[in-house]
């Protein structure tokens, strides 16, 4: 069985709720960056001040921005105090406008064979379609698409070493199309 599984994708593609399952299935952790960022984030400057006042005078999107700047360093420190573990990764890891972050990302995901993508679907329209439906409210201060962007960037693509398509699929169909790929 592998050693780790990582899980990838857009806001609401089930990275959670999958991960959840085939950490069930194989007895490992399941490893939620969003849930343990927040400290290694502040292990390099981050300030909770300083990002409240982005929100405010920026959006959503303006803190975004700053969360990237501690996204990659987060990447790295999980993966390194946690092994034999299912990791779900929030919806904007690996997705950088900086060469530099998407990088650093590529070579901390690197040794890691069973890297997922989680998508909707084949088709990118139709994938931010289902996605759109499932989040039927997002922050009401953003103003940009995260997931068209998402959808369109390299940064999933060159990082995953499989695409997994939920449509049509429950989340336990989805485990285990994950298991089958990560036994060959």
């Amino acid at each position: 069985m592998p050693a780790d599984i990582i899980l990838i994708g857009p806001v609401r593609t089930g990275k959670s709720t999958v991960g959840k399952l085939l950490a069930g299935k194989l007895n490992l952790p399941q490893v939620s960056l969003d849930e343990l960022r927040l400290p290694y984030y502040q292990e390099i400057g981050y300030d909770e001040r300083l990002a409240r006042t982005i929100r405010t005078r920026g959006g959503f999107l303006a803190l975004v921005l700053y969360w990237q700047l501690f996204d990659v360093y987060s990447v790295e420190r999980v993966l390194a105090e946690h092994s034999n573990c299912v990791f779900d990764f929030g919806a904007g890891v690996g997705v950088y406008e900086s060469r530099e972050l998407c990088t650093r990302i590529q070579q901390a995901l690197q040794p890691y064979p069973h890297v997922f993508l989680l998508l909707p679907s084949p088709d990118p329209a139709e994938s931010l379609q289902i996605l759109r439906a499932r989040d039927p409210e997002p922050p009401s201060d953003l103003n940009f698409d995260f997931n068209a962007h998402f959808l369109h960037h390299p940064g999933y693509y060159d990082l995953a070493k499989f695409t997994i398509y939920t449509k049509g699929r429950t989340p336990e169909e989805t485990c285990e199309a994950i298991l089958r790929l990560a036994r060959m």
